[in-house]
């Protein structure tokens, strides 16, 4: 059995959910090495799929500076939900000023 002690480590490591870590514990005989190995693939393979999606909604962010720099970027997602939300509007706008600031 996979002690719960261990399936927390394995969740702080990784931020992984609980159940996932369980199971990747599970499968891999309690090695977290192994385990952690174990999830990377797992999402790198969730990844692949979601690779394919279109991301036809988004944001374009712009930031002046000085009145000499400009900057607009513009960031995709998949849903209109997701542009309209206040973290994805604040990482558009982070973004943009990074560039302005970094040319």
């Amino acid at each position: 059995a996979i002690s719960p002690a261990l399936v927390k480590q394995l969740h702080e490591d990784t931020r992984v959910g609980m159940m996932d870590c369980k199971k990747a514990l599970s499968e891999t005989g309690g090695d977290i090495v192994k385990a952690q190995e174990f999830l990377r693939k797992k999402g790198l393979a969730s990844a692949e799929k979601k690779a394919s999606r279109a991301t036809a909604e988004g944001r374009i962010g712009s930031y002046f500076h000085d009145s000499r720099i400009g900057v607009l970027v513009e960031v995709n997602c998949e849903t209109d939900f997701v542009s309209r939300g206040e973290f994805f509007t604040e990482l558009v706008d982070d973004l943009a000023m990074q560039v302005a600031e970094c040319p």
